[in-house]
């Protein structure tokens, strides 16, 4: 007959979590083509002691160091990892924009090179979505902040090269618009033609009046140009 005995304590259940600092955490990042917007990020821990060793039963809680927030390494989270990997992706897109010499002056692997030139060669939109995924996964290898460095100087310097000709437009209609505009211009600008600019100007209210091509519309719009030098 089984009897109970209430007084004896059951062994103690080894918590899992509970291991060794020292063991690392294995990350594996899916790698499969067609499910990369989707692809699973796994986090491999180490077996489990036996707990049916009696040399290790019982140790998992007896003389075991409590980490100290400082000390404590948590691995990257699903959702981080998942986001680098877009991020990079998305970068890796950008330089898909690039032209042949902006793409010349970036310091990258040949082979991230070769498949950034080989998207420009696809029309397909599967064939593009596959090509795109190949390049986010060389982007991995590579350091993104020289990068987004190189590309950030060239958007400023774009938005500086906008804000410039919309600077000549605003002027050109301002010309059309009204003498004192012309007044104000030769004299920020007295190197200026005044005499094949009243001309342009003449021209160009006639060809709007006869619905004719805008030659002389463009042409001020060059003169502008040679007169007010871009910001460097």
């Amino acid at each position: 007959m089984n009897t109970h005995n209430p007084n004896k304590k059951p062994h103690p259940i080894p918590n899992p979590d509970d291991r060794d600092e020292n063991q690392p955490l294995h990350i594996h990042l899916d790698d499969n083509d067609d499910e990369y917007d989707d692809g699973e990020v796994e986090v491999i821990r180490p077996e489990a002691r036996n707990t049916n060793d009696a040399a290790t039963r019982g140790r998992w809680t007896r003389n075991k160091p409590v980490p100290t927030a400082e000390e404590e390494e948590l691995p990257p989270s699903k959702t981080k990892i998942k986001k680098q990997m877009h991020e990079l992706r998305d970068l890796g897109e950008e330089l898909t924009d690039l032209s042949k010499d902006q793409l010349a002056q970036l310091d990258i692997p040949e082979n991230l090179r070769d498949a950034v030139r080989e998207m420009k060669n696809i029309n397909k939109f599967g064939a593009q979505r596959r090509q795109l995924q190949y390049i986010g996964k060389l982007m991995r290898d590579v350091d993104p902040a020289p990068i987004i460095a190189k590309l950030n100087a060239w958007k400023g310097y774009s938005q500086q090269h906008t804000a410039y000709m919309h600077q000549l437009e605003r002027w050109r209609e301002r010309l059309l618009e009204s003498d004192a505009a012309l007044t104000e211009l030769l004299a920020a600008h007295p190197q200026a033609d005044a005499q094949r600019l009243r001309a342009l100007i003449r021209n160009a209210h006639k060809e709007r009046e006869a619905n004719k091509p805008p030659k002389n519309f463009r042409e001020i719009f060059q003169v502008l140009r040679e007169i007010i030098p871009e910001p460097l």
